[in-house]
């Protein structure tokens, strides 16, 4: 059974990537824009709805809401607890998992409707549409209550995937907003843009929210529509939003719009900006290690909002970033290294560059390295309610650090996280990891023992224990590359406070550069006519060539990813090939 579940998954995965909108279902869009445009898709995605109810959506929910994407293993897709890049920290079954009552994370999911029900007293269809309606964590669904989307100054709550709860520091609006992490900020864009689309001629009949137009066109307020546009600019179309759109097609009978032809989004509501922001000032580096070295900068400004700053690194583009801090990895040992960056705005107006900052790497060690690469010393815990027992989150050069059922009110040298029956987790770290420090000590009563240590997932010793405060490492760990930290407080009722982490970088030597490694193109081996390349700076890719095993010239694509990250492979014959640009290399298989 399990290996046939597994089959079912692949297929219905890939049979939702191949779906694309029926032949002749966007008829009556071309020449067409603005106010015009947006009425006239609709007519086309309000032809077709059909109307299943609000319990149809568990159903739905079977193939619209399942993980195929990052773990891949069909669970509940919740864009509010996921982790892109590491392990996230807790999953649902998809029929078993509902709520019910909740009281914390990860006690069941519901019914989140993006755009709240309350703005339209709970009527049908819109109550019903999967196509805003997602299967999210009920805690955080609930701490998101009715506020509208926009970007958070201080969280008043920060989910264990780190979406936040807080007063707005939105251009244009000052109260209380929820902020989804960046890998569906666009996602959110996009459902919201359906939204208003999809009910125009009702909007006037509708509650704002703070965030919803009560005309046609353009449907949203001002400053709300400017965050969504920055949001959708900086996270284009994923594999996950398409594979959703198609599943909710076969479910409900029309589609997102914007995700089939996310151009539309500036057709409709684009402005006619022409004015750059300021330069980025203030460019500083600091915190080098053998192998990376931090930046940060004062914000540029701009008259309608900056949408992401992008890195330079010796005069090359290096990455896209969205705050105004970045660790830039995969470095070379001992060397001069020359910095700048650029802001853009939503119209892809570019800023002047910044000042130039220089940094210099520590001294390497050859292959493998004891240089140390990394600290954490707890000193940005947050302090609210001190003495409970809370899943607490923080953010740390450039580390997401995530304890559970800890405490913050014990002490060893300065701040120091307590866990009771649960754990310290990082999010993915660069730059590999050879040995491990950690100071220990156990609070109240209990006795002496050890504490887990896990890297990626892989258990690689143990750190003891006891009423005495004590320092311990862990020795030739030996990872290269990304990884992660876990430390497991495996003994019930042990109150065991950390301090003082620290680790050692690892590297082999030969391994590829960090913006190599961030490219994942998928599915890999494919059965499909198209792929998909993610990471940072594939819209930069001038020129991308296909190659046979034999060295031959196959397909050569110029400018491939300007306006997606989809790539044709229609007629290639199976096998395997080498796709390679200035940017990476990579091997793919077409089966």
């Amino acid at each position: 059974m399990k290996s046939f579940y597994a089959l079912a998954s692949a297929l219905l995965f890939t049979a939702q990537l191949n779906a694309q909108a029926p032949s002749g279902y966007y008829n009556g869009t071309t020449g067409l824009s603005g106010a015009a445009l947006k009425s006239k898709l609709n007519q086309i995605i309000t032809n077709g709805h059909i109307d299943k109810g609000y319990n149809g959506l568990w159903t739905a929910y079977q193939t619209t809401d399942r993980d195929y994407y990052y773990e891949n293993d069909g669970t509940v897709l919740d864009i509010y607890s996921e982790r892109p890049t590491t392990s996230d920290p807790y999953n649902y079954t998809i029929t078993t998992g509902q709520c019910g009552s909740y009281s914390t994370e990860g006690d069941c999911y519901n019914r989140e409707h993006i755009v709240p029900q309350s703005l339209f007293s709970e009527a049908s269809p819109m109550k019903n549409d999967i196509h805003f309606i997602r299967a999210t964590d009920g805690k955080v669904n609930g701490m998101r209550s009715n506020y509208p989307f926009g970007k958070v100054g201080t969280a008043s709550f920060t989910s264990q995937n780190g979406s936040k709860l807080g007063n707005s520091v939105s251009a244009g609006y000052f109260g209380t907003v929820f902020e989804p992490i960046d890998e569906f900020k666009g996602d959110v864009a996009r459902m919201i843009f359906y939204f208003v689309t999809r009910y125009e001629n009702q909007l006037a009949s509708f509650s704002s929210g703070d965030m919803l137009g009560s005309a046609a066109y353009p449907g949203l307020q001002a400053w709300e529509l400017n965050q969504l546009m920055l949001w959708h600019a900086m996270d284009p179309v994923s594999p996950a939003e398409i594979g959703r759109n198609n599943a909710s097609y076969n479910w409900q009978g029309n589609r997102n719009p914007f995700i089939d032809n996310p151009q539309w989004v500036n057709l409709i509501w684009g402005s006619t900006d022409a004015v750059p922001p300021t330069a980025p000032t203030s460019l500083a580096t600091s915190g080098a290690t053998a192998n990376s070295i931090n930046l940060s900068w004062t914000a540029a400004t701009d008259n309608v909002g900056v949408a992401g700053y992008d890195v330079y690194v010796n005069g090359v583009y290096h990455s896209t970033v969205s705050g105004t801090t970045c660790v830039i990895s995969g470095l070379s040992a001992s060397t001069v290294y020359n910095f700048y960056v650029i802001a853009k705005d939503i119209a892809g107006n570019q800023s002047p560059q910044s000042n130039t900052a220089t940094g210099t790497t520590l001294a390497g060690s050859g292959g493998g390295g004891t240089t140390t690469c990394g600290t954490e010393d707890f000193g940005q815990i947050p302090t609210t309610n001190p003495s409970g027992y809370e899943t607490r989150t923080w953010n740390n050069n450039g580390i997401t650090w995530t304890a559970t059922d800890a405490r913050v009110d014990q002490t060893i040298n300065g701040k120091a996280i307590t866990v009771r029956n649960g754990n310290l987790l990082s999010s993915t770290i660069s730059g590999g990891i050879a040995s491990l420090t950690v100071k220990t000590k156990l609070f109240f009563s209990g006795s002496s023992s050890n504490l887990n240590v896990e890297i990626n997932g892989t258990n690689i010793g143990t750190l003891p224990y006891s009423a005495a405060e004590g320092s311990f490492t862990i020795n030739n760990i030996n990872v290269s590359g990304d990884f992660t930290i876990k430390i497991i407080q495996p003994t019930s009722g042990n109150r065991v406070a950390i301090d003082d982490l620290s680790w050692t970088c690892y590297s082999l030597g030969t391994q590829d550069s960090k913006a190599k490694d961030a490219i994942l193109v998928y599915p890999n081996p494919t059965k499909s006519s198209l792929i998909f390349v993610k990471g940072n700076g594939i819209s930069k890719i001038v020129d991308l060539k296909l190659y046979s095993m034999d060295g031959k010239l196959v397909r050569s694509y110029t400018h491939p990813f300007q306006k997606g990250n989809t790539l044709d492979l229609s007629g290639l014959p199976k096998g395997k090939y080498i796709l390679k640009s200035e940017l990476f290399s990579k091997s793919i298989i077409i089966e």
